[in-house]
């Protein structure tokens, strides 16, 4: 299990990496008119979005495997309220993986109707979720 729960951080760790950086390119692109530039704004987007997708995979999985092998062994799955929060969270981060994609092609089509502004608070989104979630797992306040 200790395997498993390794590799989980690993992942999970490295798909966060993404979740931080990619909305900074998204403030980026929201200032940037010279199209040069914003042509390689978009190719980092694009290649960091393929790749934090393909790690969200794995730390899903893992994620997964855990739950089964800690509450789904005995067959009552029974769960205490901080996994449920934290995967209610977790649910909320992958919707945001999926935001980010759907950014990237509103970017790519030239339909970015929002400021660089809005990308910034936006950026604060995964730290929030991911502050909570270490939380949720190290504290178990409920």
């Amino acid at each position: 299990m200790l395997w498993v729960k390794a590799f989980h951080i690993l992942f999970v760790v490295s798909w966060f990496s993404g979740l931080f950086y990619l909305p900074r390119i998204f403030v980026n692109l929201a200032l940037e008119k010279e199209s040069v530039s914003r042509e390689r704004l978009l190719l980092m987007a694009r290649k960091l979005y393929r790749f934090m997708m393909m790690l969200s995979v794995p730390a899903v999985l893992l994620g997964a495997w855990l739950l089964w092998l800690q509450y789904g062994g005995s067959g009552s799955f029974k769960m205490p309220g901080w996994m449920h929060a934290k995967l209610t969270l977790v649910i909320l981060a992958i919707g945001y993986s999926h935001a980010c994609g759907a950014i990237l092609k509103k970017f790519e089509r030239g339909a970015n109707t929002r400021s660089h502004t809005w990308y910034r608070w936006f950026n604060e989104v995964p730290v929030l979720m991911l502050l909570a979630i270490i939380i949720l797992v190290v504290v178990k306040p409920f």
